[in-house]
């Protein structure tokens, strides 16, 4: 008989106790590897984003509390998205500038109470454009791309002299890595890190997030797939990173999570650098939605939905469950 055929080898073995079949786990998760979207709102934006049940627009009183729970779990880490009123809303973003923003507000806040949390900022304009575009609009009503980069630059640049740990563009714009990294050298912020959205996909799995941020109006019919990718490709996904990173990148993002899970796995095995997955809105609400039909264990679908994304190749995952994925880790 061949050595490793049955019944020499009996792979159950290693499966048949709890005790076995920790010890012999590939793959791990821990609170740490955890990033906690938050959304930041005043006055009459606050509350419960309806398409994302357990989700809620904070006040900065309640992000610094949110923070320090989540801090006290083990998660290190947080991603702050604004939440603009209408009326500051204008066709080239100019909220997005406004060095005394509720952004900018937010990360000083946190900052202050919590010094030693992670701050990843969202770097777009979409938040901000009366358009809900992540760029601003040439005469044609197109997106442009060089114009939109300058604006993001400045973005980048008013959060780190705010505090921030990690500007994160998620705009998809060519080149903007390369203007943010210049800037923030030449400014003296040469320890900001760029978390860059460098495979974002043209997704239909972002529509609560766009509901959270009220984008989504904004938006209305038109769509993003001049600048975001085809979700057909993955070469072009290699492309993107390896650019990028040429651009002074120091984590690069995939997005959406469990849908591109071939692409987190082919960007660690090719490039071996620091890969984030965003387990975003859609994903989170589909479990959400399927959990309170009875339908799934949450728990336990959420947790292995995350270790799936670990499997794959991710470092750290941004996920609307990490609070609750931290609290049943550290049951």
């Amino acid at each position: 008989m061949a050595i490793g055929s049955y019944p020499s080898t009996r792979l159950r073995r290693t499966r048949q106790a709890a005790f076995i079949r920790d010890m012999v786990r590939e793959t791990r998760l821990v609170p740490a590897q955890l990033i906690q979207p938050l959304f930041v709102a005043e006055n009459a934006l606050r509350g419960p984003v309806a398409a994302m049940p357990g989700v809620t627009r904070l006040d900065l009183d309640e992000l610094v509390r949110e923070c320090e729970a989540l801090y006290a779990l083990g998660i290190r880490s947080v991603a702050l998205f604004p939440v603009t009123p209408a009326e500051r809303k204008t066709p080239n973003g100019d909220e997005a500038l406004n060095p005394d923003s509720l952004m900018c507000r937010a990360i000083k806040a946190v900052k202050q109470a919590l010094p030693q949390i992670g701050i990843v900022a969202d770097v777009a304009l979409d938040p901000y454009t009366s358009h809900g575009q992540d760029g601003v609009l040439d005469e044609a009503g197109r997106v442009d791309n060089d114009a939109s980069c300058e604006i993001l630059r400045r973005q980048a640049l008013l959060y780190a002299r705010c505090g921030v740990d990690i500007v994160a563009p998620s705009d998809m714009m060519d080149g903007r890595i390369g203007h943010i990294r210049q800037v923030l050298e030449r400014d003296g912020c040469k320890d900001t890190l760029i978390l860059s959205y460098a495979a974002k996909y043209a997704s239909s799995f972002y529509g609560p997030f766009r509901d959270a941020v009220g984008s989504g109006s904004n938006l209305g019919k038109g769509g993003k797939e001049t600048y975001q990718m085809d979700p057909a490709n993955t070469d072009e996904a290699l492309r993107e990173v390896a650019l990028d990173l040429d651009e002074g990148a120091d984590i690069v993002m995939v997005k959406p999570g469990l849908p591109y899970l071939d692409i987190i796995r082919r960007i660690k095995d090719g490039f071996g650098v620091p890969v984030a997955a965003y387990q975003v809105s859609g994903e989170y609400s589909m479990l959400k939605a399927a959990a309170a039909n009875g339908w799934l264990d949450e728990k336990k679908a959420v947790l292995e939905a995350l270790v799936c994304l670990r499997r794959a190749g991710a470092d750290m995952i941004l996920s609307y469950h990490a609070k609750d994925a931290a609290g049943w880790l550290g049951a």
